[in-house]
């Protein structure tokens, strides 16, 4: 008799999870409490797997030997309540993907800076002609590769929400870009359950296996310490730190490593700002690990654009610089945004907010940002923590709405920047779509 498998949502992930479940030969039923995408429901009825939508059949979902759950979902939601109670297995889809494949996984996750390094680590692999797959949190979902698409390696972005349902899932590579507050919504409001999380990512690693991680990134350092790790640790820092596998000194990264050192001039690489050498060192030292040619690694990295909406240079009008910094979607992120610009800023901030605090970022915007649009249905905590700081706080319900606010408050030689440093759900489908229509209203002006 066939497993019969449930899966909770109908994305990218909910959706490559059922394609994997039905080509194993799995009974699969897919439930979703909210509308599925047209292009999800598509594939699900061309693959003749059941589904429904707009609610939850309990009494099929109870019948179910696996339960695959979406990272969106939460444990308080009443579905996962009931299924918890009757003990069925509930495993997220990263870990149903892990569970058909053999091939060797490298997973990159943190606050900040994983999606670039994620997209960093699969060019290096791919221009040096190893077979690897890139999906996760980017691309096509894990499951849906492993059902479709046969690698070598996967390289894999993944959340603190896809971890908090793994059993097995254990990485070759794990990166740990950074853990600063994020997500405190879904985490009690509680940075310790939120770092428990993210430190998943090294729960089976043995020794054969790897973790590069920021030595100077506070909570990180502190986990890892607290932490019984058998994997073999690779540390990387700006400032050279003891054990430090990778750092920058003097406009030169450093990754002294047997039998060939790396080393890459900054001015070589198309990334800029102290966020990206973060990405440049964690996503190099895993090329070093794969035994990839330094010639290979420094040109990957010399090649590589930045990925859409992060840190994006849109176009100057009237003398005014846009940049799309759409995936800053917590307060870290938007730190490093403001960091790196050395011109005056307006700056467009807002969305939906996860238990942000915004003080680390006073210091920054007191010095560089001449004024705020904020963006969304709930800006209260945005004019509290900042209309001390700048000459004008406005408000704006869309997106055109503050593109045209913020062109007509900037001067000639200033930037605009839309680093909201909350979620996009408020107004928008996603950050891809606050992105797109930020980029579609700049260049409506």
């Amino acid at each position: 008799m066939a497993l019969k498998v449930v899966i909770l949502g109908a994305g990218e992930s909910g959706t490559g999870a059922a394609v994997l479940a039905t080509k194993l030969g799995y009974e699969v039923f897919v439930s979703d409490q909210g509308k599925i995408k047209d292009l999800y429901k598509s594939v699900l009825k061309e693959r003749n797997i059941r589904f429904e939508e707009g609610s939850h059949d309990m009494l099929t979902i109870l019948q179910a030997d696996l339960v695959i759950k979406s990272p969106g979902i939460s444990e308080k939601t009443p579905v996962m309540q009931q299924i918890r109670s009757h003990k069925i297995e509930v495993v997220s889809e990263i870990e149903f993907g892990f569970r058909h494949t053999y091939s060797k996984v490298i997973a990159i996750t943190g606050s900040n800076g994983k999606t670039t390094t994620t997209s960093l680590i699969h060019k290096i692999l791919t221009d040096a002609g190893v077979s690897a797959g890139l999906g996760g949190n980017i691309g096509k979902s894990f499951a849906w590769l492993v059902a479709e698409q046969q690698f070598d390696y996967y390289v894999l972005e993944v959340s603190s929400f896809q971890l908090d349902d793994i059993r097995d899932f254990k990485p070759w590579i794990a990166v740990l870009m950074n853990i600063t507050p994020d997500h405190l919504d879904r985490y009690h409001y509680e940075v310790s359950e939120y770092t428990a999380s993210k430190m998943n990512i090294t729960k089976h690693q043995g020794p054969e296996d790897h973790l590069i991680y920021c030595q100077e990134d506070p909570i990180s350092q502190q986990a890892i310490s607290n932490s019984t790790l058998q994997a073999k640790t690779w540390g990387f820092a700006i400032d050279r730190l003891s054990n430090s596998a990778a750092w920058f000194d003097q406009g030169i990264i450093h990754i002294p490593f047997y039998p060939h050192d790396f080393t890459m001039f900054y001015n070589e690489m198309k990334l800029t700002g102290r966020h990206n050498l973060y990405n440049t060192m964690a996503a190099a030292i895993v090329g070093k690990v794969m035994d990839i040619r330094n010639e290979s690694i420094r040109e990957s990295l010399a090649d590589f654009v930045n990925i859409e909406h992060r840190m994006e240079r849109i176009s100057a009008v009237g003398g005014i610089d846009f940049i799309n910094d759409s995936k800053a979607t917590n307060v870290n992120s938007a730190w490093y945004a403001l960091e790196s610009i050395h011109q005056p800023i307006v700056w467009i901030v807002g969305g939906v907010d996860k238990g942000n605090d915004y003080s680390m970022l006073v210091p920054l915007v007191e010095k560089k940002v001449k004024s705020i649009i904020a963006l969304g249905q709930d800006v209260k905590k945005i004019h509290e923590s900042f209309s001390k700081k700048v000459n004008v706080i406005v408000n704006a319900m869309s997106m055109p709405e503050a593109v045209k606010l913020a062109y007509h408050m900037a001067d000639k030689g200033d930037c605009v920047l839309l680093s909201p440093a909350c979620a996009s759900f408020d107004l928008f489908e996603n950050y891809e779509d606050r992105g797109r229509q930020f980029k579609h209203s700049v260049r409506n002006l």
